[in-house]
């Protein structure tokens, strides 16, 4: 069963107060040892309070990212001809206690939704020319997938003045289940 906690009216610390409570998309990949940027250690000192996590920090990257956010779910819409909306909710599933989503957006008219995504990086800009993204964003959609139920995920990739990319991503239960 998926629980929906609305955000809209929640105050910052009582947001961060429930994604400290479980593992999010965002950190699958730290947790899987994918992130080159954030190890396992580090997500579990964020966790139990003793650092602040990296995405509410005040990194320039993490703040474009967040702001471009609507941009590039824009231009997701624009390429595929899909309209997207704003989850505006922490999402829970009883089969996964330990886990939580705080999609991007979902996508409708399907069972799937949306990350977005930023980047200035050269070797990101060269997987997704080639076809391919990183793994750690990979290991936060199929968490996304697990806590939704959906069956599908995209990924919108910008390219900071090199390029748009987006992806689509099917539910691989044995994936889930690993």
């Amino acid at each position: 069963m998926i629980e929906k906690v609305s955000t809209i009216g929640m105050s910052r610390e009582r947001w961060l107060e429930i994604r400290r409570g479980s593992i999010g998309g965002s950190d699958a990949g730290a947790l899987l040892g994918l992130n080159p940027y954030h190890s396992p250690y580090a997500l579990w000192a964020e966790k139990t309070g003793k650092a602040i996590p990296e995405d509410i920090s005040d990194k320039e990257a993490v703040r474009l990212g967040n702001d471009l956010e609507e941009y590039v779910s824009q231009r997701f819409a624009e390429a595929t001809g899909k309209k997207v909306r704003r989850c505006n909710a922490i999402l829970k599933n009883s089969d996964y206690p330990f886990a939580h989503a705080n999609p991007d957006r979902l996508v409708v008219g399907e069972d799937a939704g949306l990350e977005c995504k930023t980047t200035s990086s050269w070797e990101t800009l060269k997987k997704c020319r080639d076809g391919q993204f990183p793994d750690t964003w990979y290991s936060q959609c199929v968490h996304y997938m697990m806590v939704t139920g959906a069956k599908k995920w995209y990924l919108a990739v910008l390219c900071f003045g090199h390029g748009f990319f987006w992806f689509e991503i099917e539910r691989d239960d044995a994936e889930i289940a690993a």
